[in-house]
């Protein structure tokens, strides 16, 4: 390795500049409890919100009472009013004051995620793709982009570790941390007898590769948390990686591809995880460093050809069949070279990189905040690298992630040499990783990821009109649906509750009867321009005051759900509320979508959580919108093909903002123009920008938590702490693959 300062010299020199200890975390004791709506509350808004989604509720009578469907409705809602919904309220109420230890709803909406047998992939993994890296010299290059993110991570998870991260926050309030708790070091563990778990090891220090299917780790930080490695030392880690992983051929290593694994319904996943466990004490120990990773980096051999490959590449890997001499089929795609139960860091051949996790334990506001840092770290890093020519030492550029960077190839070389994680799998595994590849395969065959990046216009000229631009983008969806297919249908937008402590999301509904006249009125031959604005401007802020809404804990799904589930806790027998029409239309999601706003990122996405439904996800740019649109046996393309056209309809409604003119007039002071209505933007869901206008909030209310030193180191229920393997057994562990030997001379010089 050359001794020449590399692109982060400035950083190893400086050493840490730390912030005060607990700075993370220290607004956690001031976050108020999700507060529980009253039964009334929530009841009397049930019927309004489902009322869209009843055949002909919209017929001769505006509220819907006359109609059969709604009279049915409400009957229902009257029904649980005055029988069982009063019983559920008092003991989920009592349940919150006694058992729960972040909010009423968080076991029973962690347990959504872990109960259920499916498989995560397309079903509840979601993917960022991130735009390109900042510097066009080395951001095509797979080792160096990598090597790039990989360092930004790891400083990341060094800074989280001393809790020197500087904590989220809205308008000066603070947000709840706590998921941030789950990035680093965690896993989700399947179980054959009982839901899956979530294990974290807080005293992670070492990173796994995933490349050809195979498996190799390396330190990253040394014991005390102080980051071992630089992008120099990564770069040259991947490339020892790379010639190692080259030397099986993919028809080979296909067949140990035990990643794959983490794909199949999670029975199925725990049996086979016995299977390798119980053959092996080797096996064993190999899957506990898996597990207890900081989080997965994932070499890709393949070039994604256009961006709907990139997407769909990122949500599920790439189908790639191919026969040997004795025709015999292995798959080559990149759909095998995954593990799914951790945070994902995936670079293509080309560069281009991205994020799958784990959605159980984090939401996707969490995960934006850490593509977010690293995606800008690389950017401040490519900008020193440009002015340290000019001005020397000096820096005008502080460092974004303030980490202590202490570099094992000087010190201790063989600290840091990457090991590969080799597996004695019995014939039985070999047999499932087969089966699970040609499932997983089926699943991508039936599967359809379509990406729409609409350049017509966005937020700037929708902020012009004075509307949200989320609330704009909702409407188009289901306008587009409405057009294609004549129905309105059940339309998710998870909204961030983050404000309170462990909360995680609300949901909002935009199929509301101001969205159904909207569409109507639309459609309508005969109506004209301004009456199709109008109901826009109607729908949109009617869509913007549920946000405010959900966000402000008033929602009243994650309420009717826990009532639910309080019921299934104390041996209840499920109330005939649940299973009635009106309930099952609303939670038969056939959009569901969610926001995400950064400019890191040039795509996010997820799979259809129905069998005829779309997932979409959606970033809301300055002068764009981009959609990543997914569905199972459904027109894809062509529902994004009608949404860009409906897009182009849609913006002919509005104001264009080329109206400026040259005037002789006098000019308008400063005083005169903040008078002018302001538009501000929320954040309303769960994967970061949100999205409807708000007005000055009041102050939080006041916590309920007496004792602020209870909440010390408390994180969620779901969270069980993984056993810790010193790093000195993760080195002792494994196939040395490169000597580093260039390391041992620099030391010696």
């Amino acid at each position: 390795m050359s001794s020449s300062p590399g692109p982060n010299a400035d950083d190893n020199r400086r050493g840490s500049v730390r912030q005060p200890a607990s700075s993370t975390y220290a607004g956690q004791a001031s976050l108020p409890r999700l507060p529980i709506p009253t039964l009334e509350e929530t009841l009397g808004r049930f019927p309004a919100a489902v009322s869209a989604l009843l055949s002909s509720s919209r017929d001769d009578d505006t509220n819907g009472v006359k109609n059969k469907e709604m009279k049915e409705c409400l009957e229902e809602v009257q029904q649980f009013l005055s029988t069982d919904g009063p019983i559920l309220q008092k003991l989920l109420e009592e349940y919150d004051r006694k058992e729960a230890l972040g909010s009423y709803v968080e076991e029973f909406w962690t347990d959504a995620y872990l109960a259920p047998d499916s498989s995560v992939v397309m079903n509840l993994n979601p993917f960022f793709v991130l735009e390109d890296g900042p510097d066009t010299k080395t951001s095509k290059s797979q080792e160096r982009r990598a090597a790039s993110l990989c360092f930004s991570a790891v400083k990341f998870a060094s800074s989280l570790n001393s809790e020197a991260i500087v904590p989220d926050s809205f308008r000066g309030r603070p947000l709840c941390m706590d998921q941030f708790r789950a990035l680093f070091g965690a896993c989700r563990l399947p179980e054959s007898t009982n839901k899956d778990t979530v294990a974290v090891n807080p005293d992670s220090t070492h990173v796994v590769v995933l490349e050809n299917n195979q498996m190799y780790c390396f330190q990253a930080l040394w014991p005390d948390g102080t980051v071992a490695v630089n992008e120099d030392d990564i770069l040259e880690i991947l490339l020892a990686i790379k010639a190692d992983a080259s030397k099986v051929k993919p028809e080979v290593s296909s067949r140990n591809a035990l990643g794959v694994l983490t794909t199949l319904s999670r029975q199925e996943w725990a049996n086979a995880r016995q299977d390798i466990v119980s053959s092996s004490d080797h096996n064993k120990t190999a899957l506990e460093i898996v597990d207890g990773a900081l989080f997965i980096l994932v070499i890709d051999d393949v070039i994604p050809k256009d961006i709907h490959e990139a997407a769909a590449n990122m949500l599920h890997g790439t189908y790639d069949l191919r026969s040997q001499d004795n025709l015999i089929d292995y798959q080559a795609g990149s759909c095998c070279n995954r593990w799914y139960d951790k945070l994902q860091v995936i670079v293509c051949q080309n560069g281009q990189a991205g994020i799958n996790f784990e959605h159980s334990a984090i939401d996707g506001h969490t995960a934006l905040r850490f593509v977010s840092d690293i995606f800008a770290d690389n950017v401040v890093t490519f900008a020193k690298s440009i002015t340290r020519t000019i001005y020397s030492d000096r820096s005008f550029f502080p460092s974004l992630i303030q980490a202590e960077v202490r570099r094992a190839s000087v010190e201790n070389p063989a600290f840091v040499t990457p090991k590969k994680l080799n597996f004695d799998l019995p014939q039985s595994v070999l047999n499932k990783i087969y089966y699970a590849e040609t499932a997983l395969s089926d699943q991508i065959v039936a599967s359809d990821t379509y990406v729409l990046e609409f350049t017509g216009f966005g937020k700037t000229l929708i902020v012009h009109n004075k509307m949200s631009p989320d609330s704009f983008v909702q409407l188009s969806m289901q306008l587009a649906h409405y057009r294609l297919y004549g129905k309105i249908v059940s339309q998710y937008e998870p909204v961030l509750t983050k404000g309170f402590y462990h909360g995680r999301t609300e949901a909002m509904r935009t199929a509301t009867e101001k969205a159904a006249r909207f569409c109507e009125v639309y459609l309508d031959p005969n109506a004209a321009n301004a009456e199709k604005l109008a109901a826009l401007r109607v729908a949109t802020q009617h869509h913007s005051a549920g946000i405010k809404l959900a966000a402000s804990g008033k929602g009243i799904e994650r309420h009717l759900f826990a009532l639910m589930k309080i019921a299934e806790k104390n041996g209840i027998p499920t109330p005939d509320f649940f299973s009635s029409t009106p309930y099952k239309k609303l939670n038969h999601t056939v959009l569901s979508t969610s926001n995400c706003g950064n400019p890191s990122l040039r795509l996010f996405g997820f799979g259809p959580v129905v069998q005829d439904g779309f997932g979409i996800g959606y970033i809301i740019k300055d002068n764009g919108l981009q959609y990543s649109i997914s569905s199972k046996h459904r027109q894809t393309e062509r529902f994004a093909h009608t949404l860009k056209q409906t897009l182009i309809d849609m913006g002919k409604l509005l104001q264009p903002r080329n109206s400026v003119t040259v005037t002789s007039g006098p000019v308008a002071n400063a005083r005169t123009l903040s008078k002018k209505a302001e538009y501000l933007e929320a954040w309303g869901d769960t994967f970061g920008e949100a999205t409807a206008a708000v007005t000055t909030s009041k102050k939080p209310p006041k916590s309920p938590l007496q004792n602020p030193q209870l909440l010390k180191g408390r994180s969620s229920r779901i969270l069980v702490r993984q056993p810790s393997m010193k790093s000195s057994q993760i080195r002792k562990f494994g196939q040395s693959i490169a000597p580093c030997n260039s390391w041992v001379d620099e030391d010696k010089s």
